[in-house]
């Protein structure tokens, strides 16, 4: 009963979140306040394994060149900062600040890594205290709910923006132990209040480059190579993505209970 009354609670903490939440999505692709375009992980997808991935359209689908940027670009990404956050766990964990780690415990800049590709995927080794299958079986747990969190430090046509955009994961998946895992006091950090983010203000900017946004991006011409300066075409989604289907539409909350449903079946 006790194991009951805790699934209950745990259900309700995601339904809570799903009430809330409201994403554009095109494609499968999750559009956001700044240039990063989602592609991987969907919101509410079950996640373990050996790593977390995420998968970032770092052009805005081509709008924007990859670095690196002239000084005086009108437009240009100047960092992206990630982290793995749960108000249920009190842990604040940090994937990648832009400076890589002892042993990439936090991983460098991504605008850096997979040079010339326009979508740039992380892969961050889970820390131990999320080794575990299944979902969180008492309060102590730090498995459960989370929020991928995505900042991006950018320049829009000369004006300099700072956003925030949460994405509700669970970490309730199978994860081993491999050898690579950090202890999760050294990738913790506090935990601010809502209040204190004010993800609100940051984000007054709203969602940037969805189909029928008219966004012009003002920015100098590369000459690195003679084209577009966006490098190569990135790979179009496959299953493996983890991303959705095909077409374009404003995801709410009614849309988000068809992922709540397979956590349900899960718990049951």
């Amino acid at each position: 009963m006790k194991y009951l009354s805790y699934s209950i609670a745990f259900l309700s903490s995601l339904v809570s979140r799903a009430v809330a939440l409201n994403f554009t999505i095109a494609g499968g692709q999750i559009f956001t306040p700044g240039f990063a375009v989602l592609d991987a992980p969907q919101p509410g997808t079950p996640l373990g394994g050996d790593t977390l991935e995420v998968a970032l359209d770092v052009t805005a689908d081509g709008k924007l060149h990859l670095p690196p940027y002239s000084a005086d670009s009108p437009s240009r990404i100047n960092n992206i900062t990630i982290f793995l956050y749960s108000y249920d766990t009190g842990r604040n964990f940090t994937i990648t600040n832009g400076t890589a780690s002892t042993n990439n415990v936090s991983l460098g800049d991504i605008m850096q890594s997979e040079p010339g590709s326009t979508v740039k995927h992380v892969k961050w080794n889970w820390p131990d205290c999320l080794i575990g299958d299944g979902k969180p079986e008492n309060a102590d747990s730090d498995r459960g709910a989370y929020n991928i969190s995505i900042r991006q430090n950018f320049r829009l046509n000369g004006n300099d923006h700072y956003t925030i955009f949460d994405v509700p994961i669970s970490v309730t998946n199978k994860i081993e132990f491999t050898g690579n895992n950090p202890p999760c006091d050294s990738v913790n950090n506090p935990l601010l209040t809502p209040e204190e983010i004010d993800a609100e203000s940051a984000n007054s900017v709203g969602v940037l480059f969805a189909p029928g946004d008219s966004t012009v991006v003002q920015q100098t011409d590369s000459t690195d190579d003679g084209g577009d300066g966006i490098g190569p075409t990135k790979p179009e989604a496959n299953p493996g993505d983890g991303l959705g289907g095909a077409g374009a539409l404003k995801r709410t909350s009614a849309v988000y209970w068809i992922s709540l449903l397979s956590i349900v079946y899960f718990i049951i």
